[in-house]
């Protein structure tokens, strides 16, 4: 990455700024956390929302995928806003957006409201998402930003495995709304030390916003988004998925023609020019690809094949982040780059990642104690390979478009976690369907299947072609993987030798210089 102009680090970075860094650091990666918890902390409490509020299975995927939506569709838009207006306002709008709408969630009285309080919360979201990940750019040095970045990467995969623990624990004490009302303190301790320690810092020069820009975007990740989420239950070829799908490609399409024209544009389409870029890109997507589709498979192999409760299988899944935290906070993924190189790091992080993967569909079939070697096999890829991928991405985009590198990071990871579901998921069905003794034939579902079974037999037969698809879903997505991993680090590796001129884009014509400007 370019350094930063001398006089906006000096201002970025003064002494006693400096020294609070790893405290920054601390602060804004509890903020992440628990925008992440609340991606999967509501799945548990879907029983006591049908009951106590008489939610519909609609009103209840509303209230899940509000949040979801909101948030895609709004990160580039609040990395931009970030960039412009400045990345620790932002991150204070975010946090006060964010507990104000969780306060909303957590005193609902109807769906709807509920519904309405999930969307505003995933508006703070999306500015904390991009705003952490741009003000750890801005007060790390390059020495110190990769390791940084591990422990900002493994809140990532803390969040995920945590969210259904930390919902089961609060459910089996308390109402639903508990689940929101621990937002609170978090939002506000976050706020008082946001302002008391984070220095400001935004892009110079008065660029007009790029409104057209906002809104394309906008609609072009919801409508993809929405496709993704609905497959699943809607079907993959129904009017509803297609429409939606349509709508998103033609919003991105149009979104990536005024990118390419506008004078200020939201995010410079010459980046995909830069080999750096598209590796990292194309890695980040894969990683995310695995990790979505890996928790999907995951999830189901531990409830519906080995018969492990809700609570039970998340505790069995922890695992694999724990092992991710670990290595990112000891520090070693740091120690090893200077040896692998950055391309070097992903290969080797992308191929374990796929090693645990084949090994849990080879090994985890019958028992937990193979699938266990997989996990832990799996968080050593994650832990080598996420990090260094979300640095590579930031690197090979100006700091003065910190929030929008940022943006675009979290955009991958939306997009790569819903294909992983999206693609593993149909092999699953597929092959699932292929394998269905006859008195079962045409079932879409493991329970629509059983409910066909008269006897221990059938039903034995109709387990183990489930068991069968989770299997061959878990080596296409590691096949998957691999071959994502060996892509980036090719392109990678290539920019590396093509120079400084290879490694970070030229300012485009009308944009204001690279570094980035501290209040």
């Amino acid at each position: 990455m370019p350094p930063v102009a001398s006089d906006a680090t000096t201002t970025l970075q003064p002494s006693a700024r400096h020294a609070t860094r790893w405290l920054i650091l601390a602060v804004i990666c509890i903020a992440q956390l628990t925008v992440i918890l609340d991606n999967t902390v509501l799945n548990v409490a879907i029983p006591s929302l049908t009951e106590e509020m008489g939610a519909t299975t609609a009103d209840v995927q509303w209230m899940i995928n509000a949040y979801s939506l909101v948030q895609s569709g709004l990160l580039l838009t609040a990395g931009n806003s970030a960039d412009r207006y400045g990345r620790k306002k932002m991150l204070a709008v975010g946090l006060v957006l964010f507990g104000v709408a969780s306060l909303g969630a957590a005193l609902a009285q109807s769906p709807g409201q509920l519904i309405a309080a999930r969307a505003g919360m995933g508006v703070g979201g999306a500015l904390l998402m991009t705003t952490t990940l741009a003000v750890v750019m801005q007060i790390f040095d390059d020495a110190e930003r990769p390791k940084a970045i591990g422990i900002w990467s493994s809140v990532n995969s803390l969040g995920f495995a945590a969210g259904p623990l930390i919902g089961g624990s609060l459910l089996d004490h308390f109402w639903w709304g508990s689940l929101f009302l621990v937002n609170l303190p978090v939002a506000v301790i976050a706020l008082a030390a946001v302002v008391t320690l984070v220095p400001e810092s935004k892009s110079r020069g008065g660029e007009r916003p790029d409104l057209l820009g906002a809104l394309l975007s906008m609609i072009g990740m919801v409508g993809v988004v929405f496709a993704i989420i609905s497959g699943p239950q809607s079907g993959w070829l129904s009017g509803r998925v297609l429409i939606s799908a349509a709508i998103g490609l033609a919003g991105l399409a149009a979104f990536a023609l005024w990118e390419l024209h506008v004078p200020h544009p939201m995010l410079d389409m010459h980046f995909f020019r830069n080999r750096r870029f598209i590796g990292a890109v194309s890695g980040g997507i894969l990683v995310a690809f695995g990790m979505g589709g890996s928790m999907f498979l995951l999830t189901q192999h531990l409830q519906l094949v080995l018969g492990y409760g809700p609570l039970d299988a998340g505790l069995r899944m922890a695992p694999l982040a724990v092992t991710v935290i670990l290595i990112n906070f000891t520090g070693l993924g740091v120690r090893l780059m200077p040896k692998f190189g950055t391309p070097g790091m992903i290969v080797s992080g992308m191929s374990l990642l796929a090693a645990g993967l084949a090994a849990i569909s080879l090994l985890g079939g019958d028992s937990y104690g193979g699938m266990l070697t997989g996990l832990i096999v799996m968080g050593i890829g994650v832990a080598l390979a996420m990090p260094t991928m979300a640095n590579a991405i930031m690197s090979a985009i100006p700091p003065a478009k910190a929030g929008v590198g940022a943006g675009v990071n979290g955009t991958l990871m939306e997009f790569g976690q819903g294909l992983g579901v999206a693609v593993l998921g149909a092999v699953l069905n597929s092959r699932f369907v292929a394998l269905l003794p006859l008195v079962a034939a045409g079932a879409g579902s493991l329970p629509a299947a059983l409910a066909r079974t008269r006897t221990d037999a059938e039903r034995t037969a109709v387990h183990d072609a489930f068991a069968s698809g989770i299997g061959t879903s878990q080596l296409v997505g590691a096949a998957a993987v691999f071959l994502g991993g060996l892509v980036a680090a090719i392109l990678l590796r290539r920019a590396e030798r093509a120079g400084p001129a290879e490694a970070t884009p030229a300012t485009p014509s009308g944009a204001e210089p690279a570094a980035a400007a501290a209040e």
